[in-house]
Parts: C-alpha cells; structure tokens; sequence
C-alpha cells in the first residue's frame, strides 16, 4: 500500500524507566545489528517500490543509542521524505552522533530530557544529567538540525512549583523550536507507581494548576499551543504527530509497531526474538491485525481531532455526536460550532477529556 506516513521503532534503552510502557528492551547489544537489517529488510517489503514519503519518525527505546555506524546504516535505508525526526537521549549525544543525524538526512530531534532538576530525574530513573541536557543541544545545533523538540514532563512526584518553573526557564533558555510537555502518566502496577504512588496521589489536585501554568509561560515564550500537549515555535509543529492527530494512514516497521490503514490496525508483536526469527526467515512480522469498525474510527477522528486548536471538520462525523451536549458546552463556553466544524475554546482545552467524553455517543 502507498502510504505517507512512516514510523520506525527501536527498541533498546540502556536502562528502562519505572513509568515508560513502551516496548522497549534493555541491553542485547549483540542483537542491534540483526535488528537493524531486519528493520531495513521489513522497509523494504512494507514500502515495495515506493521511494518517498511525507514524513519519517524513528522512535523508541533510544534510537541514539545504536552506535553511529548501524544508526547510519538504518538512516540510509530510509525513503526520501520532507521531515525525518528521530528521537536521542541527552547523554547519547556527541558530535560525531550529531554528524551521523545530519548527514543521514535527519531534520528534526526530539530530545528527552524530562526535567532539569537532579531530584526529578533521579525519580524517573533518567541517565542525563542537566548538564548532559545542556550540553546536547549546542551540539546538535552547531550540526545542523533544523528543528529540534524537548521532551518535558510535570506531574513527576516531588515536584514543587517552583521546580516547575525552573524546567521551564532551563529549557527556554535553551531556545528549542518545540516543546512536548506531559503530565506523567504512572500506570497502575508499576513498580514506579508503587514506590511513589502515595506522593502521586498527594499532588493530584495541583496538576491542573501546573497545566495551566506551562500553558500560560509557553504562550508568553512566543510557543503557539497547537495540541494538547505541543508547543511550537512558527513552522515547526510536528507533521508527523499532526498525521496521527488527523486521522492518516501510516505505516509502522519494528517490534511493538503499530500501523493503521483504514479500518484496519496491525499490531507487530513485542517480541523481539520472534521479530528477528521471522524477519529473518523472509516472512512478515508476526502481528495482531484488528479490524475497525467505521464507528470507532470515526470517534478516533473526533477525539484526536479535537486535541487540536485548529476545527475540526465535522462532516461524516455528526452521528457520532451528542447535538444536544454539544449545544450545551458550547452554552458554557467550552466549545465553539462553525459552518460544518467544531473546536475547543481555550478554557474547553484545559478539560478536554471530559468535553470530548460527555459529546461522543
């Protein structure tokens, strides 16, 4: 199938975070150069005699971390595209990895930094420390990357206000384009929820405080707020994310990656020996495929739609809708109706999972 939108999933981290539910798998170095092939070997089955896409996003696990030579190989391997964003860890970074992103046609970084205060990250269990974050960015600019994202966090257990505002004047200060800032997300279960589930549950009233307050010192920064939880500079919203926000088809390669064509929803199984033996073996990845109603599809639109601040196009998507809330929150100054559209006001958008909950079907 033809497709516009490309996800590639590495999966190895050197340490594995209490709070992450990602696929992810630690050490396995011997591993990396198989998984690399198969990945390139899967591109190229997946892809058939397309060369170019719209966007390429290599996320994970920590794609810095394959040494330079595999990450250039995998790099290499890609289709043409407009924007290719890989995700790197702070303390991955030195100036020949730098090389390597740039001169494998990378334009855009995401890096993970989290927070710059050493008690949060040593909460998260992060590797960099605020030095390495600092450090990463100058590097990657004097490179050459066009374009580059800080991965933020609030919510993690301990953090006072006034540490809020420091992660928010460090990364400023660092002048990035973009800025994902999300609220920590603990699933129950987790060893990270058990050791901090109490401070969790102490500073859940403030976090709606703290969500307001990023909003507020972004958009005074100059960040337009475009989705929930991204901020960008002019030009450079993540087309890629905006993709899945916008309801497009994508094609998802590696372990754990997932692909959407239609009403159709193919989960590659997070198995990375079972991966790499069927790879190997010249058949395709062994996947769960889920078959989507119009339905449900149809309220994924309205839902990630509506995480944006830019209407959504309702046509095709009424029946999914409750008139009479719609017409109520909008009453209450939650929402706006236009000509065949929907968008949440601004006050709507700091309780957007209720609006979008009580208007769906």
């Amino acid at each position: 199938m033809a497709v516009d939108h490309l996800y590639v999933h590495v999966p190895f981290c050197a340490h594995r975070c209490g709070y992450c539910d990602f696929v992810t798998v630690t050490g396995n170095e011997d591993l990396r150069a198989r998984y690399v092939d198969a990945l390139i070997s899967e591109l190229r089955a997946g892809l058939g005699s397309q060369v170019a896409v719209a966007t390429v996003f290599v996320g994970g696990g920590t794609p810095s971390l394959l040494d330079d030579q595999l990450l250039a190989r995998l790099l290499a391997a890609l289709p043409a595209r407009e924007e290719l964003t890989v995700e790197c860890n702070p303390e991955t970074i030195t100036e020949a990895k730098a090389r390597t992103l740039v001169e494998g046609g990378v334009t855009r970084v995401s890096l993970g930094a989290q927070s710059f205060r050493p008690h949060l990250l040593s909460t998260l269990e992060r590797l960099a420390s605020p030095e390495a974050i600092r450090a990463a960015v100058p590097v990657l600019r004097d490179a050459g990357i066009q374009s580059l994202n800080l991965d933020l966090m609030f919510g993690v257990p301990g953090q006072a206000e006034a540490d809020l505002d420091g992660d928010l004047d460090d990364a400023l200060s660092l002048r990035p384009d973009h800025i994902s800032y999300y609220e920590l997300e603990a699933k129950p279960g987790t060893r990270f929820t058990h050791r901090n589930g109490a401070e969790l549950e102490r500073q859940a009233d403030a976090m709606e405080r703290y969500y307001e307050r990023v909003v507020e010192r972004l958009q005074a920064a100059g960040f337009r707020w475009y989705e929930t939880a991204n901020f960008c500079r002019p030009g450079h919203e993540a087309r890629h994310n905006l993709a899945y926000w916008e309801g497009h088809d994508y094609l998802g390669v590696g372990v754990g990656a997932v692909s959407t064509h239609g009403l159709r929803r193919t989960h590659v199984r997070p198995s990375l020996r079972h991966y790499l033996e069927a790879v190997e073996a010249g058949s395709p990845a062994p996947a769960e495929t889920e078959e989507l109603t119009a339905e449900e599809r149809a309220q994924e639109r309205v839902m990630l739609g509506l995480r944006l601040d830019r209407p959504l196009v309702v046509n095709g998507l009424a029946d999914q809708l409750v008139p009479e809330q719609v017409d109520r929150l909008e009453r209450a100054g939650l929402l706006s109706k236009g000509d065949g559209t929907l968008v949440l006001s601004e006050r709507g958008r700091f309780v957007a999972n209720s609006v979008i909950a009580t208007i769906l079907r």
